[in-house]
């Protein structure tokens, strides 16, 4: 069987994979909603791809320029679209294939996936209009397939980073500094001026005719370091090879006094500080956090009212929205052993919430220097944190009587994703969208300081009656345990 062979092989068993998995209608549902995404992107690059070209005056080079903020863009979205191809492998370790063949066919098949090709939607009206005012044809063409191949360059150097922050997250520390190249020599001698001069050296070079053969050998490069490094990785976490011991177990007794909400204090706190993936989790979720505070305190990138009510927003949601999206998930590695027992299942849900609403003292302090910079004030931070406690996390809550898919705890490069169904979409949208609606009314109505009054009320509304919610939740999960029992014990990693 030769490689191409073996490509359209595995290609076919992905796809009857899909089919055949216990979540095929979730599955469906998550296509209907990552198609309407792909479409509305697709809209948003035309757009700007008209704007730069009416910006270029039929200068083509200046679609390279414009790389220079497209790469980073494009290398975010990455985490939030695309998967290692490890991910899709283990398989087919043990077949009797060459050992790097199924690698360096999803590796191909990473190269030409389709969302590699979306950002044609900004390349192509970009050309047509560079070619309407004048610029070369043929000149435009290399232009185009050049960008093409540095974002085909960039799929190359996402999985590289991806698959090390896998193993260590403070590898996206380096990934980012990457695409800060660029801007150091301005930031360094802190004079815009600098900046210019960098932006007009890269596009006085962007059409030369050493670009091209540099990124095909930058590209091949990759290829082959994502191979060894794809292979190696998987491999080891296939073999279950031993985990370093820890020396010192940490007993957290100050939670006893709490009973059996107490204990399952203690098992969400030991999970996010020892399982990879919920580890993982919690260190991208508090560093969004720092950034995106600090770029608010400390910058004046966002001094529009709205969008400052947006990122506090985002900063005292993000690790609630992340970690409960997938509620019940981790615990349905062992659901059986919780049904034993009744109202197990309630405690654990009280433990969770207020797990996760005294988190939310994390963000608050992290966004006190916005506070003392004038760019939030007090009552702003205890609106949201409030609201986050109290509202949002009552709709997240809904989540755990649809979640029936389990998540394995150490599984990083291996790991499948889970996709949701049309309920839990719903749900999610309503989290995020709610809220926005609320500020955004209160902003234009009544403005902002009794709006954030009202996020106080309402938020401490949904606290004080939090035993009434959580117990309606509970009954509800009850009615279908047997389904989401079966749905767990099915999705679940052996």
């Amino acid at each position: 069987m030769n490689k191409l062979q073996l490509y359209k092989l595995l290609r076919k068993n992905i796809n009857l994979s899909y089919r055949r998995s216990p979540a095929f209608e979730q599955n469906r549902w998550a296509k209907v909603l990552m198609g309407f995404g792909g479409v509305m992107f697709v809209l948003y690059l035309i757009l700007y791809g008209v704007l730069i070209g009416m910006a270029a005056n039929g200068e083509a080079g200046m679609l390279i320029t414009a790389m220079i903020i497209i790469l980073p863009i494009d290398f975010l979205l990455r985490f939030i679209f695309q998967s290692t191809p490890a991910m899709m492998v283990k398989p087919y370790i043990l077949l009797p294939i060459s050992r790097y063949s199924a690698i360096e066919c999803f590796l191909i098949s990473s190269h030409l996936s389709g969302f590699n090709f979306l950002w044609l939607g900004l390349f192509i009206p970009f050309a047509i209009i560079v070619v309407c005012a004048g610029a070369s044809f043929f000149m435009t063409l290399y232009v185009v397939v050049l960008a093409q191949l540095l974002i085909m360059l960039n799929s190359q150097i996402y999985l590289f980073f991806r698959t090390l922050i896998n193993r260590n997250v403070l590898w996206i520390i380096p990934g980012l500094l990457l695409y800060c190249i660029p801007f150091l020599p301005s930031l360094i001698t802190m004079s815009s001026k600098t900046l210019g001069d960098t932006l007009d050296l890269v596009e006085k070079n962007s059409t030369a005719w050493w670009l091209l053969p540099l990124v095909l050998l930058c590209l091949c490069g990759l290829f082959m370091v994502n191979r060894h490094f794809q292979f190696k990785y998987v491999y080891e976490e296939i073999s279950k090879q031993k985990e370093k011991q820890l020396r010192k177990v940490s007993q957290f007794a100050f939670f006893n006094r709490f009973g059996l909400i107490g204990e399952y204090l203690k098992i969400e706190l030991k999970s996010n500080l020892r399982n990879k993936m919920m580890k993982q989790r919690c260190i991208m979720s508090l560093t969004l956090v720092v950034v995106f505070s600090s770029i608010v305190a400390y910058t004046s990138t966002y001094d529009n009212p709205m969008m400052t009510n947006f990122w506090c927003l985002y900063c005292f949601s993000i690790y609630g929205m992340t970690a409960l999206i997938k509620i019940m998930g981790q615990e349905g590695n062992y659901i059986s052993l919780l049904m034993t027992q009744r109202e197990n299942i309630l405690s654990l849900l009280k433990a969770k919430y207020w797990f996760y609403c005294v988190v939310l003292i994390i963000p608050f302090l992290i966004m006190l220097p916005a506070v003392f910079t004038g760019k939030f004030t007090l009552l702003m931070l205890f609106g949201y944190m409030l609201l986050v406690a109290g509202f949002i996390h009552f709709i997240i809550f809904q989540l755990a009587v649809y979640n029936k898919q389990s998540i394995p705890l150490q599984l990083k490069v291996t790991g499948k994703g889970n996709f949701e169904n049309g309920i839990q979409i719903v749900i999610e949208l309503v989290a995020l969208i709610i809220p926005g609606i609320i500020v955004g009314l209160g902003y234009f109505t009544i403005g902002l300081t009794a709006t954030y009054i009202f996020m106080c009320v309402l938020g401490l509304a949904f606290i004080v009656t939090y035993p009434l919610w959580m117990r309606n939740i509970y009954n509800r999960m009850m009615k279908r345990r047997y389904e989401n029992i079966e749905g767990f014990l099915t999705t679940k990693v052996w």
